[in-house]
């Protein structure tokens, strides 16, 4: 039976946009283990309920249900010990973890600050309302008025790209000469804004970009094949 994975996606089933259920993709081709998608909106948490969890991520394998991207990571580790490893010793498991807490406490609020507007007006005609209100309550501001800031924004957020740009002028990834799950971690982050929006991010020129072009190379292309901006 091939693997499943509940993946968040909007209006279009082929928009998948989420930065956690992106690192799973990534991990799943590094691994080289053959896996289908099952689309998934924010308000169907009946579909993922079996996993103990409301939210994706959620790996299905042979009837065993993961949720949480890093627990699926070590999921997977753990359970495929014979492929390709996403973590290669503790070492590559503390580096992972510090890239996982920079991106989600510096990079994500920026990026929502660019962002959630246009987040919603991909999202299901279904789970607009839920996002909304929900995300509104969070941020304490209408989205229109949380993302009319977004070009002071995308200067922090360039900002606080600072040790990735200089990262990326020695190596061509986060894990040195080949790609690991730490690229697989910051790469959500970029992918989120690729597949929600088509606000310019990055300028060309930016090391950071290449960077990303050279995850959207990986594995044949693979991230280029979902609809973006």
């Amino acid at each position: 039976m091939a693997l499943v994975l509940y993946d968040l996606a909007g209006a279009d089933e082929r928009r998948r946009f989420s930065p956690y259920c992106w690192r799973i993709h990534l991990a799943l081709k590094q691994k080289g283990l053959e896996f289908q998608t099952r689309p998934w909106r924010i308000t169907e948490k009946d579909v993922i309920a079996a996993s103990g969890g409301t939210t994706v991520p959620v790996l299905e394998d042979d009837g065993r249900m993961v949720s949480d991207s890093w627990k699926i990571a070590e999921y997977l580790d753990a359970q495929y010990p014979d492929r390709p490893a996403l973590f290669a010793g503790a070492a590559a498991w503390q580096h992972a973890r510090l890239t996982k807490h920079w991106v989600e406490a510096t990079l994500f609020p920026l990026l929502m600050r660019m962002i959630a507007k246009d987040i919603h007006d991909r999202i299901h005609e279904k789970d607009k309302a839920y996002f909304r209100a929900s995300r509104e309550k969070r941020l304490g501001k209408t989205l229109e008025a949380y993302v009319a800031d977004r070009d002071a924004a995308r200067e922090q957020f360039q900002q606080a790209l600072t040790p990735l740009r200089r990262l990326a002028t020695e190596q061509p990834f986060v894990c040195g000469a080949t790609a690991g799950h730490a690229d697989h971690i910051v790469f959500g982050a970029f992918q989120w804004a690729r597949c929600a929006s088509s606000y310019p991010m990055l300028k060309d020129e930016d090391a950071v970009a290449a960077w990303r072009e050279r995850m959207l190379d990986l594995f044949g292309g693979y991230a280029r094949g979902f609809p973006a901006g």
